[in-house]
């Protein structure tokens, strides 16, 4: 039988034109009809393709979404079941399958201002502390000080109005600080004795016109008329006191004493201070209050009241200036030098008066407004005396500084030295203890401290009072040296001036036949030196 022949419909299929496997060009190579039927079908099979390659996708997205949803369900299903077995009663305790557990939703909600502030603290624990412990003692500081300002400060009187407390002030009645706290004192009820050591200081006492304020004179440098004067004082506490006419008499108690030792001290270099006037200031200024307060020693040491009343022990008060001594700036030695002393005797009389249970305080003054107490060409006084006398500032004439003329007086060697340091100093803003262009505390603040210090409310032994005290203490304490002499002036001196002997000898020789310009102690006033040239 010959064999069928193939037609063109049998080579027509997917692969190509011919047989199964065979591409259209090892068919029929030459055939156009066939070459032209794949050209066609190549862009219809890509589509086709295309979407089967897609269906495997679809087939994998669908299938999960459905076996997601199935699980859910059987889940669900299952969770069902194990509560409802969980919670069946008829099913053994073993059996029980543990109830599933129910995740609950946190809600995000927005916190309020006092929740944060709460975080916030619990996240700044120290600074937060530290703020609390400030606030807490500016706000205790407040509280005491409006308090102390409210507070009545009057001595006691007896029921028929006689005084019976007695301050004794211990300085020379011509001092501006010494007239303002007796008068103040007196004011407040007390007997006021103002320790007098001339004819002039008893004067002067009497001048303030005030019947409670009088004159107890000691000479403290001859100590037997001090103890007799000081036995004759003790017999006048312990003697009946009437205040009026058929009135019953009253016994009086020392309730303080108050040491204020001179605050006038000289500005000048070490090299131009003769040893005679550190002599006579150590004498005047240093051993004069101590010797006062020796003499007073048995007297605070005793009691004075009558027997079966109780007895409180007087108190001492020290008051010193403190802001030279503080910073010990250059050409104040000697009240650099005295303040500092007055500070270490101070120390050690508390210690020996604490077993005997006499307190006693030391009161560091700045600069107060002495407005009424001093001239008007100097009405916000310091407790530094000021630089230049009136021989010397009548010595200056027009546009001329009165330190630059001081210096003139000065040996050439040490003016060359030390001169332009000197007036540089006294000219700065913060120079001889005081802060120009501000205002000085006023004594109200002196006379209140006074008094707190008196009834007990300051307890303290160290009392820091008047403009620029506190700052200067710490400024002393903690700030360096040559920082300090940098900011009132002091500047480094590049050249010296040659050796000269003839100014030794020239002394030497004045001082044999008496011409010598020696510088001496005059007594002191209000605006001038301690010391002055003869």
């Amino acid at each position: 039988m010959p064999p069928k022949q193939q037609t063109g419909a049998e080579y027509d299929d997917v692969g190509g034109c011919g047989p199964s496997g065979d591409t259209p060009s090892q068919s029929f190579p030459n055939n156009p009809i066939c070459l032209h039927s794949v050209g066609t079908m190549s862009a219809d099979d890509q589509q086709f393709l295309d979407l089967l390659s897609s269906l495997p996708d679809h087939i994998r997205r669908y299938s999960d979404d459905v076996a997601d949803h199935i699980n859910a369900q059987v889940d669900r299903a299952a969770n069902t079941v194990r509560e409802t077995l969980a919670s069946a009663t008829w099913l053994p305790e073993y059996a029980r399958p543990v109830p599933p557990r129910r995740e609950v939703p946190i809600e995000v909600l927005a916190l309020t201002r006092y929740e944060q502030v709460r975080d916030w603290i619990s996240r700044h624990k120290v600074l937060t502390g530290a703020a609390v412990a400030v606030f807490g003692v500016v706000l205790y500081q407040g509280y005491k000080s409006r308090r102390l300002r409210r507070k009545t400060r009057r001595a006691k009187r007896a029921r028929n109005g006689g005084r019976l407390e007695v301050v004794v002030i211990a300085s020379s009645p011509t001092l501006p600080l010494t007239q303002s706290l007796a008068l103040d004192m007196e004011r407040r009820g007390f007997i006021v004795f103002v320790v007098c050591n001339a004819a002039e200081d008893e004067s002067m006492v009497h001048s303030m016109a005030r019947p409670d304020i009088r004159p107890l004179s000691i000479d403290v440098t001859d100590p037997p008329k001090a103890g007799v004067a000081i036995e004759r004082f003790a017999q006048y506490l312990q003697s009946p006191h009437a205040p009026a006419p058929r009135t019953k008499p009253n016994f009086l108690s020392l309730k303080s004493v108050i040491l204020i030792p001179s605050v006038h001290y000289q500005t000048s270099p070490i090299a131009t201070i003769p040893p005679s006037s550190f002599a006579d200031l150590f004498n005047t200024h240093l051993l004069h209050p101590i010797l006062t307060i020796q003499a007073f020693l048995p007297l605070l040491t005793a009691r004075l009241t009558p027997a079966g009343e109780k007895w409180y022990p007087p108190k001492v008060m020290v008051l010193t200036p403190s802001i030279i001594s503080s910073i010990n700036p250059p050409f104040h030695a000697p009240e650099a030098t005295v303040c500092s002393a007055l500070s270490a005797f101070t120390e050690v009389l508390t210690a020996e008066l604490r077993p005997l249970s006499v307190p006693v305080t030391h009161m560091q003054l700045g600069t107060f407004d002495f407005t009424g107490f001093t001239s008007s060409r100097h009405p916000h006084a310091s407790l530094a005396s000021a630089s230049a006398s009136p021989y010397q500032k009548s010595l200056a004439g027009p546009g001329i500084d009165a330190d630059a003329t001081e210096t003139l007086m000065w040996p050439e060697n040490a003016r060359h030295a030390y001169g332009r340091n000197f007036v540089t100093q006294n000219t700065s803003a913060i120079s001889a203890g005081r802060i120009r262009g501000l205002k000085g505390t006023s004594l109200r603040q002196l006379h209140t401290a006074v008094f707190d210090v008196m009834d007990g409310s300051i307890t303290s032994g160290t009392v820091r009072l008047g403009l620029g005290a506190g700052v200067y203490g710490f400024v002393g304490r903690w700030v360096p040296r040559g920082l300090v002499a940098w900011m009132m002036g002091i500047r480094r001196v590049d050249e010296l001036s040659a050796w000269q002997t003839s100014s030794y000898d020239n002394s030497r020789e004045g001082s044999d036949v008496g011409d010598s310009h020696e510088f001496v102690a005059v007594p002191q006033d209000e605006e001038s030196n301690v010391w002055k040239q003869s």
